[in-house]
């Protein structure tokens, strides 16, 4: 899927496959990599399928199908969730009003099933979809310095603030729209959308014009995201109903009715899911999907777990019974099959030059879903 991929190579890419496309998957040291984020910026291509929507009804279209308020401004944007009957997430949406279209950025393999959904969905309302994944490029800008980075390089506009608002301007002579992000890499960051065919001109301008950037893959963007508690879609969102994740930036509890809310609504008045995402340390790595024991009762499971190289040990996402982190529990992970001591611990892991707002919330007032250790 990639639209650089000599400019990649020239950086020494290694490819891996992820959502069904080809992606950069490290550079060559992942690990020195993630510390440079953390101390400075890196680009990386990000993989989006993306939906567009057009006609005079398109706002309450889409409104109308997702779990967030969907704007009706021009330069503004949104998270939002699309779930099924029972309120299991089909998919996470990344939603822009850009005037007389809407912009709907979406993992790559769950664009042809959203298209089609939609398309039956239409009947009288003045709207038109169309896949235009192959008409964009969008680069992800992170880091504490990602500010002043895209400031160095950004003409006609000035880097946006609230997230997912966007604006548009000019980097060397490529048009591009720049979208805040709400910080998932626990950093700073944004987004950067411009025409497929200017890809190759914009991410050599990213990297070589103004402050000093580097490039980054997937590898370390799993890693910078974990440490930064931001639940990822392919882990811990698919299939699961949003309350368990605590994902509250992406609902809107005051909206009309929408497939799925009925479920979100009963969830959130019963004042507690069943499990809650939370953060682990233990002592080795475990693998997805390994249970989580308290004494001998098993109590959840590992979504997500990686070497964390500012902590320089294991860190892992997992789903536990909801009232675990009240408990005092002495709690293992299996790892080739025996019991290896975990402490929960509270997210984000790494506190860095920004919090990501989809730090894992069960009520307006909380701020994160883990107990200290």
């Amino acid at each position: 899927m990639t639209l650089v991929g000599d400019l990649h190579e020239e950086h020494g890419a290694v490819y891996t496959e992820r959502g069904g496309v080809d992606v950069v998957d490290h550079y060559g040291r992942p690990e020195r990599t993630h510390r440079a984020v953390r101390n400075g910026v890196g680009v990386i291509e990000m993989g989006y399928g993306v939906l567009v929507v057009e006609g005079d009804d398109r706002v309450d279209f889409v409104d109308n199908a997702v779990s967030n308020r969907v704007p009706d401004a021009d330069g503004e944007g949104c998270y939002a969730l699309l779930l099924d009957p029972q309120g299991r997430i089909e998919t996470e949406l990344f939603v822009y009003n850009a005037g007389e279209r809407l912009l709907c950025f979406t993992p790559p393999a769950r664009l042809d099933p959203l298209l089609a959904d939609w398309r039956e969905k239409i009947f009288i309302q003045d709207v038109e979809l169309w896949d235009a994944s192959a008409d964009f490029g969008v680069f992800g800008v992170h880091g504490p310095r990602s500010t002043e980075k895209v400031a160095s390089v950004l003409n006609h506009a000035g880097a946006p603030e609230e997230p997912f608002s966007f604006v548009r301007g000019s980097m060397a002579d490529v048009g591009v729209t720049v979208v805040a992000t709400d910080a998932p890499t626990g950093e700073e960051g944004y987004e950067v959308v411009c025409p497929a065919d200017q890809a190759e001109e914009l991410f050599d301008t990213l990297l070589t014009r103004g402050n000093a950037a580097i490039p980054v893959g997937y590898r370390t963007w799993d890693t910078l995201t974990a440490e930064a508690g931001t639940p990822l879609f392919e882990s811990e969102l698919e299939g699961r109903i949003p309350n368990v994740v605590g994902v509250r930036s992406a609902l809107d509890f005051d909206k009309g009715c929408y497939v799925g809310q009925e479920v979100i609504s009963k969830v959130e008045n019963r004042g507690q899911p069943s499990q809650r995402l939370v953060g682990l340390l233990p002592q080795e790595r475990p693998e997805a999907d390994a249970a989580v024991f308290a004494g001998d009762e098993a109590v959840g499971e590992v979504t997500r777990a990686v070497e964390s190289p500012l902590l320089d040990s294991p860190v892992a996402l997992a789903f536990v019974d909801y009232d675990l982190p009240d408990r005092d529990d002495d709690l293992t992970v299996r790892v080739d099959g025996e019991a290896v001591t975990a402490e929960l611990a509270r997210l984000p892991f790494v506190e860095g030059s920004a919090r990501s707002g989809r730090l894992p919330r069960y009520s307006d007032s909380e701020a994160t879903s883990g107990e200290s250790a």
